[in-house]
């Protein structure tokens, strides 16, 4: 596994331009979803969501509204800690507006290999997922997610953290988003 901390500069060059973008909006929408593994990410059984990653991954880069999402020098986040338990994997990524990160997430591309999530995942006791605003040109961490993820399993939706189905709109302000 890979800290956080070792990718950030790599995905700072390989997405300038989307960066550039954030500095025309005064905030944009992070997500993070976890997910524990069946089985180690390199057995058979877990085949083909590891074939799936690339073209899943182009196929959000290439979704309009698409700013950012975490990685490692292997080109996604497989290898990217997200606690102690090396099962658990993550996904965060940054988006323009909540209707941006919709459009991908139930677009027919993204839909087909979220409907097999079943042979790869364990199903979870509390939501895997959640949405919160982050202010332009931040890039967030995966212990700031972790961070709105428990907020979001513990208290439910808030301003601090939220999903489709019981969003928020963007913060005034900085302190109201902080």
């Amino acid at each position: 596994m890979v800290a956080y901390g070792d990718v950030s500069c790599h995905v700072l060059r390989r997405y300038k331009p989307a960066i550039l973008r954030w500095k025309q909006m005064a905030f944009q929408l992070a997500q993070i979803n976890i997910g524990r593994l069946v089985a180690p990410i390199d057995d058979p059984q877990l085949a083909d969501f590891v074939a799936q990653l690339d073209p899943i991954n182009r196929l959000a880069e290439a979704a309009p509204g698409f700013v950012w999402r975490l990685q490692s020098d292997s080109g996604n986040a497989t290898d990217v800690a997200y606690s102690d338990d090396a099962m658990v994997i993550v996904n965060m990524s940054v988006w323009e507006s909540l209707a941006a990160l919709r459009d991908y997430t139930y677009a027919p591309g993204h839909m087909q290999v979220f409907r097999e999530r079943a042979k790869w995942f364990e199903k979870m006791d509390r939501p895997s997922y959640c949405l919160w605003w982050v202010a332009a040109g931040h890039l967030p961490t995966v212990a700031e997610g972790r961070q709105r993820l428990e907020h979001y399993q513990a208290r439910g939706a808030s301003p601090f953290a939220f999903w489709f189905s019981q969003s928020f709109p963007a913060p005034a302000d900085q302190a109201t988003y902080a």
